[in-house]
């Protein structure tokens, strides 16, 4: 493969370029081809401290038994140990409270995201056999609160990095609720496309999952799922993409019988968003060919990359998604059969008894 200047491989990253990504800016053009969301917005400073705040707790007010976020002021021995930050603070969004609950009863439950990033990092804080659904405003604030991955979109200097601008412009957090749904991981397909071209007319369709599925290898499903992507973003997404720069990054989650499906998400087409099975410098050499020949090329479909055999070098990520993010096993036993309150308690207790041995 041959070495090319990064600036050719990647399109110019401006303020106005990433703000095109965010979910209130696509999403409107594309309500019809994307699962039902609710953007609430403005959320205040107030929400935004507390996310940035640490310690793991929720709002008062926002369950029906409060959490308690504090060290009993009757037990004396525990002063040493006690946080500020979580002793200091308190934390209340009734009005935020009350327009979550509203959603939820039209939605039945929903999937929390901000502005870019959603808290799929967390999936370890709800139910394993429901992940990621939340019923009421706690489970919303325990996967924000407990996600690492929402913290890009906290700070404006890292939803901007990379712009080579000085002055960046106004930039306001937004909560945005997604109707929940279950997820077939294996049916979701990642897409690249530069300037106006599905890179896949040679290839660049990438299995989103890195799991081997053995119905990925049958050469007619491959052919379903390549005809349907390019049918959709030659009638849906191409036609819809308002935005000046045609170089954009979608994920694509395909319906049960694989002829069409939902678009899940818009990301930058940059070193920040994942090629998975490919590489960007190998989506150039693709583009490249594609464009030399360009009449020829557009008469094939794209080409599919899959997880082919349970001995592909990458089928060794075929472990718990974000383990890195999870929380410690010993706070998985704890939690067994126990609601977010007792869970909170017991697991306070143990750090300052775990605390109190070390120093022991």
């Amino acid at each position: 493969m041959s070495v090319v200047n990064n600036d050719d491989i990647f399109p110019p990253l401006t303020p106005d370029y990433i703000l095109a990504f965010q979910f209130s800016n696509w999403y409107p053009s594309f309500i019809r081809a994307s699962p039902k969301s609710t953007i609430i917005r403005p959320l205040g400073k107030d929400f935004k401290h507390y996310l940035e705040s640490d310690s793991i707790f929720v709002p008062d007010g926002s369950e029906d038994v409060v959490v308690e976020s504090t060290i009993s002021d009757d037990d004396d021995d525990d002063d040493e140990y006690e946080d500020t930050a979580i002793v200091g603070e308190h934390f209340s969004f009734p009005e935020l409270d009350e327009r979550i609950r509203s959603v939820i009863r039209e939605y039945k439950a929903v999937f929390p995201k901000l502005n870019f990033s959603s808290p799929k990092d967390a999936s370890w804080v709800l139910p394993a056999s429901s992940p990621l659904k939340c019923t009421s405003p706690v489970d919303v604030y325990l996967l924000l609160k407990s996600s690492d991955f929402i913290a890009h979109d906290l700070s404006i200097e890292s939803v901007f990095d990379g712009c080579k601008i000085d002055d960046l412009p106004d930039y306001e957090l937004e909560l945005v609720l997604r109707k929940w749904y279950p997820v077939d991981h294996s049916r979701e397909v990642r897409c690249f496309v530069r300037n106006d071209v599905l890179v896949g007319y040679a290839t660049g369709i990438s299995q989103r999952d890195t799991n081997f599925y053995d119905f990925m290898i049958n050469p007619e499903v491959q052919n379903t799922i390549k005809t349907t992507v390019y049918n959709l973003w030659q009638e849906i997404v191409r036609p819809n993409w308002t935005f000046s720069r045609k170089d954009y990054i979608f994920d694509f989650l395909l319906t049960r019988d694989l002829s069409s499906g939902h678009i899940i998400d818009f990301n930058p087409y940059a070193p920040r968003t994942d090629p998975l099975l490919f590489a960007y410098e190998e989506l150039h050499e693709v583009l490249s060919r594609a464009n030399q020949g360009a009449s020829a090329s557009r008469t094939f479909l794209p080409d599919l990359r899959v997880i082919d055999s349970l001995l592909h070098p990458a089928a060794t990520r075929n472990m718990p998604a974000y383990q890195h993010n999870r929380m410690p096993i010993e706070a998985l036993t704890l939690s067994e059969d126990r609601n977010i309150v007792e869970f909170g308690e017991i697991w306070q207790e143990e750090v300052i008894r775990a605390m109190r041995e070390k120093d022991d």
